[in-house]
């Protein structure tokens, strides 16, 4: 009997009957891998996914480490604020009113006697929440409707299309004004829904682009001829392969909402008081920056570090999971 050529792509197995068994490529390579294979490496040899490409290349990242230790760090104040701040950022003395750092109240009192280090401390509560929840509901929502509209396309594509560009055409800060000076809620709830309404637009035009590429693949060919059903391919194939854009997008995105609520804050239809806000804060002490710029300073460069740690954690992460920057 001849010998049969070696091929690369094919590897051929004795079966007990005497006969031959094809293995695919990777299964050849699995066998090779084995230990006392002709690599010798054993299990050690498994290829490493997108995902753990990427985790390696984050934790040797300074930017990435730096970011989410600021990140952590006001997660940490935000659930447990007592930890750092004793008393509470509503206990105001008009006495103090516009007084400097003091022991108590390292950052001074603002316009109306209140601990400005306080009130800064408890403020990280609220653009964490806000930021956090906004940026899940957006990435949620907006990657339903995109993704089911880049698998299936058609006429629902063409209709949620036209709807993203009604969304585009509104600005974000005048449609703020005009949603929330009606509602008379005081907690963090409309602002959150607000950011939703007006933030998947975004995020639905990442997913559906993101699916129809992926849905493109080889693999997805594959499955669909072996028979599997349109949610089995969806959910199983394409979604772990084409989130990777939404998680980037939705990282940045979050330092851009904390922005927004501190804006609209300030402008006095977001968060009002008695709530704790850094934008509600900057606002009060923007009349007084001559008397006591200290008020407006620490706020704001709290809200500042905040809205930077969240965009560099973001581009650490989009340079982590982009393949063409490697």
């Amino acid at each position: 009997m001849p010998e049969q050529p070696f091929e690369p792509d094919r590897a051929i197995a004795g079966t007990g009957a005497g006969g031959a068994m094809d293995l695919a490529t990777s299964e050849a390579q699995t066998l090779e891998r084995t230990p006392g294979g002709p690599l010798g490496t054993g299990p050690a040899a498994r290829p490493r996914s997108l995902w753990s490409d990427a985790w390696r290349d984050l934790r040797r990242n300074p930017v990435f480490i730096v970011s989410a230790l600021v990140i952590l760090f006001l997660v940490v104040i935000s659930l447990w604020p007592s930890l750092i701040a004793s008393g509470s950022p509503l206990k105001c003395d008009l006495a103090k009113a516009q007084e400097g750092s003091q022991p108590g109240a390292p950052f001074g009192y603002d316009g109306q006697g209140c601990n400005v280090y306080t009130r800064t401390v408890y403020g990280a509560r609220t653009s964490v929440t806000v930021g956090v929840c906004a940026t899940l509901g957006v990435a949620l929502f907006g990657s339903v409707l995109g993704g089911l509209a880049g698998f299936f396309g058609g006429f629902w594509d063409s209709v949620l299309s036209r709807i993203t560009d009604v969304f585009f055409a509104i600005p974000v800060v005048l449609g703020g004004l005009v949603l929330l000076s009606v509602v008379t809620s005081n907690t963090v709830w409309p602002v959150i829904g607000f950011m939703v309404l007006l933030g998947w637009p975004q995020i639905s035009r990442i997913a559906r682009g993101s699916v129809i590429t992926a849905k493109q693949n080889d693999y997805v060919q594959a499955a669909r001829a072996l028979g599997a059903s349109n949610s089995r391919i969806l959910l199983r194939h394409i979604a772990p392969n084409a989130v990777a854009p939404v998680i980037v997008v939705a990282t940045i995105a979050l330092g851009t909402y904390i922005a927004l609520e501190a804006t609209l804050s300030y402008l006095g239809v977001g968060l009002k008081p008695p709530s704790v806000s850094w934008g509600i804060d900057i606002s009060a002490a923007s009349p007084y920056i001559r008397n006591a710029p200290h008020a407006l300073l620490w706020p704001s460069g709290a809200l500042a570090l905040t809205v930077l740690a969240f965009i560099m954690l973001g581009d650490a992460v989009r340079d982590a999971l982009d393949p063409k920057l490697r």
